[in-house]
């Protein structure tokens, strides 16, 4: 998705640069040098990412072309080449995003990782604990100013139950003493069950203990701040908490996950708590595509990869509650939990569906189906995939585009 940039800046060597770097970073700049001219642009459109604003413009020498920029919507980052005490209180007290100070053309290069933060910053949720109501409205109007999504919590019980219901939260940002128990023993609660890279955590303090930073990043917190803090430093210590955070879960991703089709790959397939448990029966289905060699040479391996991964998306549809996992080439493996009858009702519905559906891939209108062997048994793992690959043979000497079960034993 395009995301736009409104810069305002009368200096012309300062604005092809700024250009220049938000182009190469993937952004589009939408350009004004005035006031007057950035009016006219917000008036047809307020749908940017965020504004980058020159303090000091020839129509407004005061930072008036910030409240034009709030005044509708538009986050704001401001350039300036003033940096006295009293414009910097100024201007970080009308709600902005940041300011960069203008002293030489590299502070443009400071500006691209706060785009890219804000950029990505949908993607995560916080749930901000307090027992001070004033305390969770102002951390929450930061962390909004900075397009993260924002829940409340007045105490310990009320963020872990909120936290058991809510499966889309990834950074907790708590303080310390509140009336039951303390932030410390939340940030130990939640290591328990939240691992680095799926649950970033915050603390704060009023308190002078000189031991508490210690005891909040021993318990698993991320970070820790002292109030009152400024705007500035909670800004600075979010960004590095949620980068970290984005790069550990994205090489979990490239550990785990099939580059391709996006499912899970062998390694995290083999090694998940359902694979390695066999206390219990489990379903699992061994499936690939019929003839997928004779896809691949007569239209291209552009559009056997395609193939695979509609049918990777089909999957992932059909069985959101189940491990669906790329075993290798055109094998898919899905294991699934001890409902066989509903299981294998779904597999069939699949089998269906994919064999009644034309796709439109490049230009090319492509057919394909797919054979499975399907087992329900309590049994290691590999001897699971043994037997619906062995009903999986069958399926393909049966004809292909059908399911074979093995007969469940009573």
């Amino acid at each position: 998705m395009e995301q736009k940039i409104l810069v305002v800046e009368d200096s012309r060597p300062f604005r092809r640069v700024i250009e220049s770097e938000l182009r190469k970073a993937g952004f589009t700049p939408v350009i004004a040098f005035s006031i007057a001219e950035a009016e006219t642009i917000l008036d047809q459109s307020t749908d940017f990412l965020c504004a980058i604003l020159d303090y000091c413009l020839p129509d407004g020498q005061d930072g008036e072309i910030i409240d034009l920029c709030l005044a509708v919507g538009v986050k704001v980052i401001v350039l300036t080449g003033k940096m006295d005490e009293l414009t910097r209180e100024r201007v970080l007290a009308k709600t902005v995003i940041d300011y960069i100070p203008k002293d030489n053309p590299s502070c443009i290069s400071n500006l691209i990782p706060i785009l890219h933060r804000l950029a990505t910053n949908n993607q995560h949720r916080a749930l901000v604990v307090d027992d001070s109501v004033t305390a969770r409205k102002y951390i929450r109007s930061l962390l909004e100013r900075q397009y993260i999504d924002v829940i409340e919590a007045n105490g310990v019980s009320q963020a872990l139950s909120i936290m058991e219901h809510d499966k889309s939260i990834t950074l907790v940002i708590t303080d310390y003493a509140m009336p039951e128990r303390n932030g410390v023993e939340l940030v130990k609660t939640l290591r328990k069950q939240y691992h680095t890279g799926e649950l970033a955590i915050i603390g704060l303090s009023a308190s002078d203990e000189i031991a508490l930073t210690a005891k909040f990043l021993k318990a698993g917190a991320n970070d820790y701040l002292k109030k009152p803090f400024n705007q500035e430093e909670f800004y600075c210590r979010l960004h590095s908490t949620l980068n970290i955070l984005d790069a550990e879960r994205q090489l979990y991703q490239m550990a785990n996950q099939d580059y391709l089709t996006q499912t899970w790959n062998r390694r995290y397939f083999f090694e998940h708590p359902l694979a390695k448990n066999h206390h219990m029966p489990r379903c699992l289905a061994l499936l690939d595509i019929d003839n997928f060699k004779l896809i691949n040479d007569t239209y291209g391996h552009h559009i056997g990869d395609l193939v695979l991964i509609e049918l990777a998306q089909l999957l992932q549809r059909y069985f959101p509650d189940a491990i669906v996992a790329r075993i290798g080439g055109e094998e898919f493996c899905v294991l699934y939990g001890n409902a066989s009858q509903i299981f294998k009702q779904r597999l069939q519905a699949l089998v269906y569906d994919i064999a009644h559906t034309e796709l439109s891939l490049l230009g090319q209108n492509i057919n394909f189906t797919v054979s499975l062997g399907l087992v329900h048994a309590e049994a290691n793992i590999h001897d699971l995939l043994k037997r619906a690959d062995n009903c999986l043979y069958k399926a393909k000497n049966d004809g292909r585009n059908c399911l074979v079960c093995e007969p469940e034993h009573h």
